[in-house]
């Protein structure tokens, strides 16, 4: 029984991926607002995928892009994000990001906020990364 839980860990540990995350950081919100966005750079050593997000400073997070439809910038919801081995994939205001929804307090500069990121491989393994994210100014760009 040992051998086999052996041989099963190291058959798993392939499977889980090596995110990186890069320059995290979080919009600040006004007192009654209770929605906002997180921003960061990703980076996997395989291609896998961003399927979900939680944080215990909101209800719900939700990832997101914006681009262009009809002549009109159009955000939306999207079930998962692409993060192809080796090349950056930027979460950035006007692009993909994640919505915080259901805010539980307001954020103002200076705050951290936790995000886990849940990223599934090929074959379909899920990973969890934990990320501290600090808040920047409502007028921050980047």
């Amino acid at each position: 029984m040992k051998k086999l839980l052996s041989l099963l860990l190291m058959a798993a540990l392939p499977a889980l991926a090596q995110v990186t995350v890069g320059e995290p950081w979080v919009r600040a919100t006004v007192a009654a607002q209770k929605a906002t966005g997180a921003f960061m750079t990703l980076t996997s050593a395989q291609n896998v995928k961003l399927v979900g997000v939680s944080s215990p400073a909101a209800g719900v997070v939700e990832v997101h892009e914006m681009k262009m439809e009809n002549d009109m910038m159009r955000m939306r919801q999207i079930p998962a994000l692409d993060l192809p081995a080796g090349k950056p994939v930027k979460l950035a205001p006007g692009g993909y990001h994640l919505m915080l929804l259901d805010l539980k307090q307001p954020l103002k500069d200076g705050d951290k906020v936790a995000l886990t990121l849940e990223i599934e491989d090929a074959q379909k393994v899920r990973s969890k990364v934990v990320v501290d994210a600090p808040v920047k100014p409502l007028n921050a760009a980047h």
